[in-house]
């Protein structure tokens, strides 16, 4: 009798520890997290005020862009394919636009489409064979 009640009294404290051991991990694992999120938020705090100096715009400008302020002589390796060599500042591709037409266009075709009526289906056998078949 006392060895059930021990056994009972084992198992019980044993899912309450497993539950305490899980919530345990997911506290060191959120705050992980915070401490990843804070050091990003410092990282765009810094990033923002340097976007705030002219001379850091200048120098984004010449990397990003391939830009030179005046007096400077800008310079392109081409190699014997006709290829630029090295780095290419690119620009990014415009977004896309997500629709041509406005959405009330589109559900006015819906509604123009609705009302007309359906063409018959084209039989997918010939009648005439099914009934001399039969």
């Amino acid at each position: 009798m006392l060895l059930s009640v021990v056994l009972l009294l084992i198992a019980s404290y044993t899912s309450t520890l497993h539950a305490w051991w899980e919530q345990r991990g997911d506290i060191q694992a959120t705050k992980a997290e915070i401490v990843m999120k804070k050091q990003q938020i410092v990282d765009l705090e810094d990033q923002k005020v340097r976007w705030n100096d002219p001379a850091y715009v200048k120098q984004q400008a010449k990397e990003r862009f391939g830009w030179v302020t005046p007096g400077e002589v800008g310079y392109r390796v081409i190699g014997s394919d006709g290829a630029v060599k090295g780095e290419v500042p690119t620009l990014d591709a415009p977004p896309q636009a997500a629709a041509t037409t406005p959405w009330y266009d589109k559900l006015y075709g819906s509604v123009k489409e609705s009302g007309k009526t359906p063409k018959p289906a084209k039989p997918t056998t010939d009648p005439d064979k099914v009934l001399k078949d039969k």
